[in-house]
């Protein structure tokens, strides 16, 4: 579904994304792990057109997406759940969730797409009128990912969905990225949190210094003496 190939990106002079080549395949969830600082999220971010790369070719179904401003991405299938949640913070967990849904025109089916977010989410159902920006840390994480599939992605871009979160906050929005991951939502997971991201996907990428540096399936990646090492403090 994605062909990630030679992407650079660069601040100035500095490169962060040093030319990585990767895929992520149809229904799969992939992680793309490391320490801060390796370019993760300036990958997604790329991905998303939010920064213009400094060279490479990024593919989605065949199609060249660099080429594409950023807010036809979300038409064409592709969501973004940004470092941060990036919520709107005047308006209500209700609003944040229909402003998902701002580029679809059917509905009906809107309707049944947000009780079934509201379904995953039961405590956004509680807090449908409150303002989101007095919203938890962890309730904020999950009206971003609630936005995003109000939209009806196939392909999902998720940045550090566990940052700042208590354990137990972290433990459910995994819950229901494992839900969503299991009705066939292809997601490309960026965390920092390495045996969570390797615990939930299919494959993992270790990215350092800006550069794929190993990649295979998750459960080998787990068992890897030196990703041990490096990424899950043993």
């Amino acid at each position: 579904m994605l062909e990630v190939n030679g992407l650079r990106v660069s601040y100035g002079g500095i490169q962060a994304v040093r030319g990585i080549t990767f895929h992520v395949n149809e229904g799969e969830m992939v992680a793309l792990i490391g320490a801060n600082g390796a370019g993760k999220t300036s990958t997604l971010r790329a991905l998303a057109r939010l920064l213009d790369p400094a060279g490479g070719s990024v593919r989605y179904r065949g199609k060249e997406l660099l080429a594409l401003p950023p807010h036809r991405l979300v038409g064409e299938g592709i969501a973004l759940v940004p470092e941060g949640r990036g919520v709107f913070p005047r308006m209500t967990a209700l609003e944040n969730l229909r402003m998902g849904a701002y580029a679809r025109n059917d509905k009906a089916a809107i309707e049944t797409d947000l009780e079934q977010v509201l379904a995953h989410f039961p405590r956004l159902k509680e807090r449908a009128q409150q303002v989101a920006g007095t919203l938890s840390g962890g309730e904020q994480q999950m009206l971003a990912i609630g936005r995003a599939l109000m939209s009806r992605p196939k392909l999902m871009l998720l940045d550090e969905p566990s940052m700042g979160l208590a354990p137990i906050m972290v433990q459910k929005i995994f819950e229901v990225i494992r839900a969503v991951a299991s009705e066939g939502m292809t997601i490309l997971l960026v965390e920092q949190n390495a045996k969570l991201a390797l615990e939930v996907s299919q494959r993992g990428y270790v990215m350092e210094s800006g550069e794929i540096t190993v990649t295979d399936e998750s459960t080998r990646l787990l068992a890897d003496p030196k990703v041990r090492a490096a990424y899950l403090g043993e």
